[in-house]
């Protein structure tokens, strides 16, 4: 971002009313947040209340000595701030329609790795809940992923001492600013994570760890991994919040398994019923499941499947989809004017010679062989 743009993209995010939606729609309408408060006049037609709330903003002179003092917290700590329009903005995030505007960074990762994966659950974390991420994540060392996570007690916590201690980078998302650690106990992990990972935010400096701003944070937590892994987790909470939102978002959502009794696997068990989630028992499951090996899998194997005869439906379908890539079952009716039942027949039928794959949320994508 243009450093001169900084200040009043701070300043617009600050305005009641413009939330990362309506402030990502303005910027994009108007070029710039410097042009939005400039010409706020031109809304005022169509959005008469958005442009009142802009230009009050633009002459209140408490949301300036903020933005100020924003700047120069991010200037003092040598911060990087992201962009949505940023070429190093995280792209999975940015595919996401309420992405920030803008996030917060402090590290030395890259947020746009190869494998980015997501584990969440419980405070509460039972020993078995701790083992099983921590043996979950070391059996994940040969592939490298970033593992992201929200810097918690319990299951978080778990996540990321294990991913330090396997040489795996990792990310902390926090529902606050980057001026602080919460909670405090997480402050020496985190101070690691700085040179193995990093520490993500869109919060300011000073804000409080409140409760509403974790499902925020969650979104953020969603939005930049490919899956997500729900550990432990009761019926209600956090985690399930992430899984849902990651589930929204058409990422991989997995889910340990467990016993009905048991109050922390209700929530897995719970996603598992709704088949919001993918059940996973171990590293090898989700590496199977994720496709991170198929590439060393010889040619000859999946040389078959690259000339099977496809009807003329099949054949319509493939063509769209190497052009569009993943897509659900109404895309596909919507963009080839084919009918539902000749659809759901070749899906079928591509699904079973290895063609395509069906991912989480119904979204159908090449195979591996069939995408190169």
């Amino acid at each position: 971002m243009n450093r001169n743009a900084l200040p009043y993209t701070l300043a617009l995010s600050q305005v009641p009313g413009v939330g990362s939606v309506i402030g990502k729609q303005l910027i994009t309408h108007f070029g710039d947040a410097e042009s939005v408060f400039r010409r706020c006049d031109e809304l005022r037609q169509s959005r008469p209340v958005l442009a009142d709330a802009i230009q009050h903003a633009s002459a209140d002179s408490e949301l300036w000595r903020r933005t100020e003092a924003e700047m120069k917290f991010i200037d003092k700590y040598n911060l990087s701030v992201l962009f949505f329009q940023d070429t190093d903005y995280p792209y999975r995030l940015a595919d996401c329609y309420d992405s920030p505007l803008y996030i917060f960074y402090k590290g030395n990762t890259e947020l746009n790795a190869a494998k980015i994966i997501g584990i969440v659950g419980t405070r509460s974390a039972t020993d078995y809940g701790k083992t099983f991420t921590r043996e979950l994540v070391g059996g994940l060392k040969e592939d490298n992923p970033v593992i992201v996570s929200g810097l918690a007690y319990g299951i978080d916590s778990q996540a990321h001492m294990a991913a330090l201690d396997n040489g795996l980078d990792t990310i902390g998302v926090l529902g606050h600013g980057l001026d602080r650690i919460y909670p405090f106990n997480n402050k020496a992990m985190a101070e690691k994570m700085l040179g193995q990972g990093g520490l993500v935010t869109e919060f300011f400096s000073c804000t409080e760890p409140d409760r509403e701003n974790f499902p925020q944070r969650n979104r953020i937590i969603a939005g930049l991994c490919d899956a997500i892994i729900v550990i432990e987790a009761a019926e209600e909470g956090g985690a399930l919040i992430t899984a849902d939102i990651a589930h929204s978002y058409n990422r991989d959502v997995f889910a340990v398994p467990g016993r009905t009794t048991d109050l922390y696997s209700g929530g897995c068990n719970l996603l598992l019923r709704y088949k919001k989630a993918d059940a996973v028992r171990n590293a090898g499951d989700l590496i199977s499941e994720m496709g991170w090996r198929e590439a060393e899998v010889k040619a000859v194997v999946l040389q078959p499947k690259l000339f099977i005869p496809l009807s003329p439906e099949e054949e319509k379908i493939m063509e769209l989809m190497r052009t569009e890539g993943e897509l659900t079952i109404d895309e596909i009716c919507r963009k080839t004017g084919l009918a539902v039942n000749k659809i759901s027949v070749a899906m079928l039928n591509l699904e079973l010679e290895n063609v395509v794959r069906c991912k989480p949320g119904k979204l159908f994508t090449l195979s591996p062989a069939q995408a190169r």
